[in-house]
């Protein structure tokens, strides 16, 4: 599948006349709970020939490249990364950080070096925390409720903890967030769920866990508290990534 998934790139860069910075998997394949039938989420950065960036007319700042049972490939242009990293976007801080990376440059090795800089505890909080709650609401509360989805509620809990604890972008791997964040009486449950959930497809159902709903409502309530207390930060300028823009544009961002 990486050959597959590296031949589409190299048709991306001969088709939209770009050069690709950084390319990653995202989503379950990268958080390590992955199902036998999991598509690959492709996600990757782009940047354009200098003339692209001096147009008045409004283009396109994405490319959507391939969506099936197998393949989701798209990506964001450089000037639209940088920013939402300025916006502390808690997206791009997972795709910059992903343990999957497909192919990557020097030129985005240069924006990943600075990238924490811009990290808003704030907003990575209400990220994870909207995304805790909504898949809760929606999948957890029924009497058989989809396995996958414990992980997609636990996950962020589990990254919302890190960051009040560290105030830094969160590890994208939920392995590695249980081992730091997670109560230890729990970890044999979560085990547990990880080996059903690598042999059951995507839509699986299980009964309900009460136990670890009781867990999910309590942090849920004690996160939301936390958040009300935190004072808010002061957001960076914006010198340093324009910099950075302008070195990887006139470094010649598009394949020739």
């Amino acid at each position: 599948m990486r050959g597959i998934i590296l031949r589409e790139l190299e048709k991306i860069e001969e088709q939209e006349n770009v050069k690709i910075l950084h390319c990653v998997e995202s989503g379950s394949r990268a958080w390590g709970f992955e199902s036998p039938d999991s598509d690959y989420d492709v996600r990757f950065i782009y940047a354009h020939t200098p003339d692209f960036y001096l147009k008045l007319e409004r283009v396109r700042d994405v490319i959507e490249w391939k969506l099936d049972d197998v393949l989701d490939i798209n990506g964001w242009d450089i000037a639209k990364t940088l920013r939402l990293l300025h916006a502390s976007n808690p997206t791009l801080f997972e795709w910059s950080s992903s343990p999957v990376v497909y192919r990557t440059s020097a030129q985005w090795a240069e924006v990943a070096k600075i990238q924490n800089d811009y990290f808003l505890k704030k907003n990575g909080l209400h990220h994870y925390l909207h995304m805790a709650e909504g898949n809760y609401r929606e999948y957890l509360t029924g009497e058989r409720v989809k396995l996958k989805k414990y992980f997609y509620v636990l996950r962020p809990i589990l990254a919302c903890l890190w960051i009040l604890e560290r105030g830094t972008p969160p590890p994208v791997r939920f392995d590695e967030l249980c081992k730091n964040c997670l109560e230890k009486e729990l970890v044999p449950q979560i085990e547990k769920l990880l080996a059903i959930k690598t042999l059951t497809p995507e839509y699986g159902l299980i009964e309900r866990n009460d136990e670890l709903n009781g867990y999910i409502e309590r942090n849920l309530c004690a996160i939301k508290e936390r958040i009300n207390s935190l004072e808010e930060q002061p957001e960076r300028g914006w010198e340093e990534l324009d910099c950075i823009f302008k070195r990887i544009i006139c470094g010649g961002g598009a394949a020739q």
